[in-house]
């Protein structure tokens, strides 16, 4: 076979949600699987490992975490995340500095981003971080962002999913199960199609599962803010943040949020936690400028018009002059979004005139050159950027692709291969890889990195496969085929891993 037969597209990240995955939810009810599959077209093919047995009291914190990756593999098998290097750079800096002043023991967590309308955050056994991008349009500040996140810290600190699996050990896996379900729907169709999913998993589960108990809360609650003290954020984000959502549910009882679906929020909590940041010595807090540059990237994401996106960062100058430079960095964005590129330009000079190196107004200043073509000017600045920086993440990214646009694929394809070796565990970069791998004529590395990706969407048979179509192309060269050799390996004792969990 030649290297060309050999080598087909890369299936598109649409296409695959509905493909890859072959692991079977064995527990699922016939009223779970009957209601996912009202709401969209996909199968109920999704197998998670059980928390505990008959032998054991309570799941082990390896098993959590070997648990947080098979769901993970699940979940990217079924929704695409939302590919942004300066949002999820930002996310990852927020959440990894939360860690280091919650209850935490194992920091080894990993941050996932859905392109969605509706306000939801969740986490995960194993360290899985979740963020709805419409989570933007309900946090006004990055201190009530942040009282979510160590909210979220103090479940998982404290295993409230592993504390409870004692009581309700013989529903434990169709609940995990029921809660990726939900997830997958809340984060592909809207909240009405995952709302249905999650009322009838808590049905089945008798209603213990899914909604975090009361203590469970108080506790969250607890330790959130103590986190937040101790990161010199202000405590009243957290009754900020609850009372925002609970309004949410007032005026429209209807479409209640995700995320109050399994953290479900009353008054009487609201009022807990408002007393707790209350007895702490009040004092000012720092306001974090990057979140509303952050929010005002996403609120472009978030409006389909670039036109109403015009206007809508227009008003904000007119009326808020407390966040004029994030109304002027969204402003050029919406112009750019509006292929008007040289009003664009004119905004973001201005920005950078007052703070010539803020990463995300010299990210923009390059997302405008390569918009405009002017690639080796994007790259000049980004090389002059990695001078300084050379490990940045959304700046290499950047760099790939004005390498990609220039025809450039071998030395796109040396950026990405780093990347891959500091983020061996981002999807996007390995897809990415595969792709401009294939432009440069690089067969069994095409093969190499699509297995790559496909190892972390779960989908093992395929990965397999590629490895052996990559065996074959290197068979005379030693170092290359014990490499692969190797991995076919580890792809094996991970399939022995899920199945003995």
């Amino acid at each position: 076979m030649s290297k060309n037969s050999q080598l087909q597209p890369l299936i598109s990240k649409n296409k695959y949600q509905n493909l890859c995955l072959k692991i079977k939810l064995r527990s699922l009810s016939a009223l779970l699987v009957g209601v996912v599959l009202l709401n969209t077209s996909m199968a109920a093919d999704i197998e998670l490992p059980v928390l505990g047995d008959a032998s054991s009291s309570i799941v082990s914190k390896s098993q959590e975490h070997k648990l947080g990756k098979a769901w993970l593999q699940a979940f990217r098998s079924r929704v695409q995340q939302y590919d942004d290097p300066l949002l999820q750079s930002y996310l990852e800096n927020l959440v990894f500095d939360l860690s280091t002043y919650s209850e935490l023991d194992d920091t080894r967590l990993t941050i996932v981003v859905v392109n969605n309308p509706t306000i939801n955050a969740f986490a995960v056994p194993g360290g899985i971080i979740g963020f709805h991008t419409g989570i933007f349009n309900y946090a006004e500040n990055e201190d009530q962002l942040a009282s979510i996140i160590a909210h979220e810290f103090a479940h998982l600190s404290q295993r409230h999913h592993a504390r409870s699996i004692e009581a309700r050990r013989n529903s434990s896996h169709l609940s995990l199960a029921g809660f990726l379900a939900s997830l997958v729907i809340s984060s592909t169709v809207g909240g009405d199609a995952g709302l249905a999913v999650l009322s009838a998993t808590r049905a089945l589960t008798v209603d213990q599962q899914l909604r975090y108990s009361r203590s469970n809360e108080q506790e969250a609650d607890r330790l959130g803010i103590k986190t937040l003290i101790r990161a010199n954020r202000d405590p009243n984000a957290t009754a900020d943040m609850l009372n925002k959502m609970l309004a949410l549910t007032r005026f429209n009882s209807s479409r209640v949020p995700e995320f109050l679906l399994t953290h479900p929020v009353t008054e009487r909590r609201v009022a807990d936690t408002k007393a707790r940041a209350f007895n702490i010595q009040q004092r000012h807090y720092k306001d974090h400028q990057e979140f509303y540059i952050i929010k005002a990237r996403m609120q472009l994401l978030l409006q389909n018009n670039a036109n109403d996106s015009v206007k809508h960062f227009s008003r904000q100058l007119e009326t808020n002059s407390q966040y004029t430079v994030a109304a002027k960095y969204g402003l050029a964005l919406a112009h750019l979004k509006q292929n008007n590129s040289k009003e664009a330009k004119r905004i973001i000079n201005q920005l950078l005139a007052d703070a010539p190196n803020y990463l995300p107004f010299i990210y923009a200043d390059i997302e405008i050159d390569i918009a405009s073509q002017q690639y080796q000017q994007a790259l000049t600045k980004i090389e002059r950027q990695l001078a300084f920086n050379q490990n940045n993440y959304p700046l290499q990214r950047l760099q790939a692709e004005a390498l990609w646009r220039i025809h450039n694929y071998e030395k796109a394809s040396q950026v990405l291969t780093a990347l891959s070796r500091s983020r061996p565990e981002d999807p996007s970069i390995w897809y990415h890889l595969a792709e401009v791998r294939g432009l440069a004529g690089n067969i069994s590395g095409v093969h190499e990195a699509r297995a790559e990706y496909f190892i972390l969407v779960g989908a093992l048979d395929r990965a397999r496969k590629q490895l052996g179509f990559a065996l074959k192309l290197v068979a005379a060269d030693f170092k290359r085929r014990s490499i692969i050799e190797e991995r076919l390996l580890n792809i094996e004792a991970m399939q022995k891993s899920l199945e003995a969990l």
